[in-house]
Order: C-alpha cells, then structure tokens, then sequence
C-alpha cells in the first residue's frame, strides 16, 4: 500500500463527517457559483435602456441584446421581459429571469441585491460547515495517528532505544504527525472545495465565450507540468527539512535530560555552539524548502495574468470588430477568469503542503513498521504462577552482530530462594536479569517457567510475575502516591501506604507537605538518592511480584541509605524468589546462593562462606572491596 493510501484509510472511521464536509465544500461551490453568474444578469440591470418597462408585446431591448424573428427577446420567458438568462440551467433559468426581468430595472436591481446577499449569507454558512467538519476529521486522524506511533513505541524491544536519540522518537510522534495533519488538510478540504470552486468559475467562462476559453486553457498543460515539477523538488528538500528538524530536537532533549552533566564539567558554551550548529541547518534546510514552495503561487498567477491580458485582447476585438460577443458576457468571461486566480494559487501552493505531509508520513509509517522483535508467538497462553523454578538451559546472547554477552549459561532460580549475581563490570550481570523479563530474547538456548519456555507465555503475563528495582530510579512528574502504584488506573490507597511501609518510606512521606500526595520533579530529582531508591522499592512492592528483582539498587547510596533499603528487601524476600545484582558484596552475604560471573560465563557459585573458602573470583573481589577494614 502506497503512503498516500495509508494515510487515507485513517479516515474510514470518520467517512459519515468526512461525507457532510464534502457535501458542504460542494454547496459553498455550487453557492460561489451562483454569486459569480449573478454579474451577468447585473451588468444587464445596470445598463439597461432608459425607460425600460415590461411589456408583454413590445419589450425594450437592451442595446447587444440578440432579439428573435418576431420582435423578442432570445432567451425570454414567454418574451415579457428587456433581459435574458441564455444557457443558464433550466431549473434557474426560467425562475430567474421571471423573478427580474418581469419588471422595471430599478426593482429588478432591488431583488437582484437580494439574491447576492442570499448567495454570499449560503456561502459563507456552507465554509464554516465544511471547515469545522474538517478541522474534527483532521484532529481525529492526528489523534489516531500519535495514539498507534506511542503505543506501537512501547512495544518494541529495549535494543530499539539503544540506537535512537529520544528526541528524534519525539520529533516524529509530535511534529512529522503535524506535517500529515497539514496534508490531510490541504489535500482534503483545499483540494476539493478549491477544485470545485474552479470548476464553477470555468463553468461560466465557457457559458460566455467557449472561444476564449479555448485560447485560455492552452496554457494549462505547461502550468501543471510546472506545478508537478515544483512539488517533486518540494518533496525532497521536506524529507531533509524534517530531518534536521529531529536532530535538532535531539540535541534540545539530551542536553536537558542531563543539565547536571553539562553544568558539572562548565559545558554551556560548549553546549550552545552544538545547539546553534543544528539550529543553523535546520535554517538553511528550512530556507531551501520555503524558496521552492514559495514560488508555486506567484508562478501560478503570473500565468494566469498572462492568460487574462491574452483573452482581454482577443475578447475586445470580438466585440468591437466582428460583434459575435455581447458586452455584458464578456464582462462576466473575465470576472470569472479572475476569480481563477485564487482557487488556482491555493491549489499550486496545496501541492508543496501535501509534499511536506507525505514525506513525514512515510517517516511516521517508516517508525510504525519498524517490528517488535520481542512480541507474543502465535498461540501463546497466560504464564501461571511460579511454581517450582525458572532456568536458564545453554542461553547465550549478543546485541546484534557484537561479541557474545552472555555465554553458556545454566542457571536455576528456584522458588522461594534469593540469589545474588556478582561479577566485575561488563560481566553479563544486568542482562542476565533483562533476559528473565524478556527485555530481549536468548540469541541461542532457552528460559523456562516451570517447564514452559518463556516464549511461548504472553508477554504481560510473563512480566506480571516480575516487580524490579533498577540501578538508576525514573520517577515520574507526579504525585508520590501515584508514582507507586504506577501503571495502575486505579490507585489503592490503602495498599499505597502498605508497600511504602514495606519499603522503609512512609516516614519520610509522611513528613512531606502534602504526604502522599505531593508532588514530586521529573526523574524525582526534588527527592534524595535513597528515598528515590525507597519509592522505587515501594513501586516494586505494590505489584506484589511473586519475583523481586535489585539490580544494584543500593550502588549509589550512603551508608545510611543502604541500610534501609537493605532491611527493606530482607523483609520484603520473604516467600518471594529474589535475584539481586550487587556491587557491595556486604549486602549479598546473606543471599541463599551467589553466583559469580565473568566475561559472560558463570565462574562459580555457592554460598558467601564457601566461596570465600574456596578461593578465586569472588574471593579476589571481597579482598579488594574490604582491604582496608
């Protein structure tokens, strides 16, 4: 399916409001329309003979006015009127010309202002209708639209995020789904309303002089060639625009992500001449785009101002020379003509708006099939609760085509038992643990679930067993009680302050302004280390995971900290399998089993007493972490 294609079946669920729009776009049309052939029958009224009155047997004729065998008026009803409708559509033709030309001119030009008011009030209710049905239809695809592009984001692996700069993610759910909400605009409500808006204006221009017409529409093929030829290059230099623009987004998110970083090595400058580079090439990007669009709508009405001076002259000699033109026909040719302009403009520049909206939606749908490499099998069933053990058999893994992370591994994590993985930097720990929660998949072996291999339990089951408390704390811009029952609708208050007491931190809550529901800053920052640490233990908690996941989360805490943490998670093992990553081994001597990895392998295990006895990594670790006591 073709971008445009794609985008277009985000409007089936509006199709009834997107129907009454494109019903009201042709009222306002067919409305514009009748405003326009009411100049005819004005010029008529305006320049009518003195004394013109209506008479049934000797009508005035108006002076270029074609009269009949017989003395009337071609075109008249019944031959009672001084003016005539010829080749207007019956079902207006024959109202019309007995609603004006039935009586004297000045009453006739009363009731025509009453028409064109009546034109005008139909015309402009019929562009509200339709802009306010299309601004709904717009809004509702963009709502769709972000809704699929954020919830088809979270459904992808881990290994996505590690090569993408959040705030190029940002950019495409927010301002590439702006792009498409101009296209949809301009290629829906311009295109239809301003063609039909055409299409009656060139309906009067043939109705006045199909010569003329002719000679004018000779340079139409050129015109549209030209306008094609624009919104190609238009095109490309959108997709580079855009480019640059997430770039620059990217550069604006890092940078305040980490606004302790920059201000700790007395980055600034360094910072703001990064920024200034970015922002200096989405100028240029912007200025390459804007150039090239800019042109289409002074192209298009110069060409059409050439159109205009050609026909005027041509229209000018068939009225004084050869007299096949009447005056007030041609009068209305060229308002028409005109009237061309502006449809024919806002179409030209339509072309470089649609440009832009398909560029970023093929970077949207781009995103959108980006797959999810861990997802749910066919077939697959809800994870009961654990019963016996989860193992990993000969599981190996790699991040893409890299070195082995993980090698070989045997492992068993029976229920009920607290093992404690530890290890030098870079051993395999934490992805050991992100292999349990299917963060990703084995690149070889299998994990099993009392049996089952994981892959084939639904993902959310799957991670329904697990609560886990990372190394660095993301707590969100929101209340406490609401970043500990985080992910829940519904918010237990009563089951809120058990999880917190659990975790050590209902007394420090407790002494906040508005206890639980204070506010706290984004990533938590207007907390200390160890209460972030205590509140995402809590969060941990109120999941009531049959496993309990650490991943070194007392690293970075004082002594102090640490501790009530660490009587926390004693407390909180109890009944529940555990696995905790440690760079202190002091908080892992009590673990059931210690398991020591090393370049991806499990190197030992056993209990604190035996590995010390036994000599090698773990020992070797101990005596460097405790030479000095």
């Amino acid at each position: 399916m073709s971008t445009t294609q794609r985008l277009l079946s985000y409007l089936r669920p509006y199709a009834p409001r997107l129907g009454a729009a494109l019903l009201c776009m042709a009222l306002f049309a067919a409305s514009s329309g009748l405003a326009l052939g009411l100049f005819s029958p004005f010029l008529q009224i305006l320049f009518a003979p003195p004394g013109a009155q209506v008479s049934a047997t000797a009508p005035t004729v108006a002076p270029g006015v074609p009269t009949v065998p017989g003395g009337g008026l071609a075109g008249t009803v019944g031959g009672g009127g001084w003016g005539n409708l010829n080749r207007w559509p019956a079902f207006l033709r024959g109202p019309l010309e007995g609603f004006l030309f039935d009586r004297p001119p000045l009453d006739a030009l009363g009731r025509l202002c009453l028409l064109i008011v009546l034109a005008f009030l139909l015309k402009n209710l019929f562009d509200y209708l339709q802009s306010f049905l299309m601004t709904a239809i717009e809004q509702g695809v963009v709502r769709d639209l972000r809704n699929r592009l954020y919830e088809h984001v979270h459904t992808l692996s881990l290994s996505f995020f590690h090569g993408e700069r959040t705030g190029i993610l940002a950019s495409r759910i927010v301002n590439d789904v702006q792009y498409v909400r101009s296209a949809l605009a301009a290629g829906i409500s311009n295109v239809v309303k301003e063609s039909l808006v055409l299409l009656a204006a060139l309906f009067w221009v043939f109705w006045a002089s199909w010569k003329l017409a002719l000679i004018a529409l000779l340079v139409l093929p050129p015109s549209v060639g030209l306008i094609v030829w624009i919104g190609r290059r238009m095109r490309r230099r959108s997709e580079a625009m855009q480019g640059q623009l997430a770039e620059l987004q990217g550069v604006l998110h890092e940078t305040l992500a980490n606004i302790r970083v920059v201000k700790s090595f007395r980055a600034e400058e360094f910072e703001a001449a990064r920024f200034a580079r970015e922002n200096d090439a989405f100028y240029r990007a912007f200025l390459r785009l804007r150039r090239t669009g800019d042109a289409a709508g002074p192209l298009a009405e110069t060409v059409m101002v050439l159109i205009s001076a050609v026909v005027l002259y041509v229209g000018g000699r068939q009225i004084f020379i050869s007299r096949t033109l009447e005056p007030h026909n041609f009068f209305l040719f060229v308002v028409a003509l005109l009237s061309m302009m502006s449809p024919l403009k806002k179409l030209s520049n339509v072309n470089s708006i649609v440009q832009e909206g398909l560029a970023a939606a093929a970077r949207v749908f781009g995103l959108l099939d980006t797959p999810a490499e861990i997802a749910d099998r066919p077939g697959a069933r809800p994870a009961d609760p654990l019963r016996d053990a989860v193992r990993f058999e000969n599981v190996s893994f790699r991040y893409g085509d890299g070195p082995a992370v993980l090698d070989g591994i045997d492992l068993v994590l029976r229920r009920g038992e607290t093992v404690a993985l530890v290890g030098p930097s870079g051993a395999g720990k934490s992805t050991l643990v992100d292999l349990l929660a299917r963060f990703h998949d084995p690149t070889s072996g299998r994990l099993t679930l009392d049996g089952n291999d994981l892959r084939d339990l639904t993902l959310a089951s799957v991670r329904d067993l697990y609560g886990v408390v990372p190394q660095e704390t993301i707590l969100f811009r929101d209340t406490i009680a609401r970043n500990i029952a985080y992910g829940r609708a519904d918010t237990d208050r009563a089951a809120v302050e058990a999880a917190a007491k659990a975790a050590n931190a209902h007394a420090f809550i407790a002494r906040l302004p508005a206890g639980y529901d204070t506010m706290i800053g984004e990533r938590g920052v207007t907390l200390s280390g160890g209460e972030r640490q205590r509140l995402a233990l809590a969060r941990a908690v109120y999941r009531d995971p049959q496993i309990l996941i650490l991943d070194e989360a007392t690293s970075s805490l004082d002594s102090e900290s640490e501790a009530l943490v660490q009587e926390a998670f004693e407390r909180l093992r109890a009944g529940r399998t555990a696995v905790v990553i440690a760079h202190r081994l002091s908080t892992v001597q009590h673990a059931d089993r210690i398991v020591v990895l090393e370049r991806g392998r499990i190197v030992d295990e056993g209990r604190h007493d035996e590995l010390l006895a036994r000599g090698g990594l773990y020992r070797r670790l101990h005596a460097l972490q405790f030479q000095g006591s």
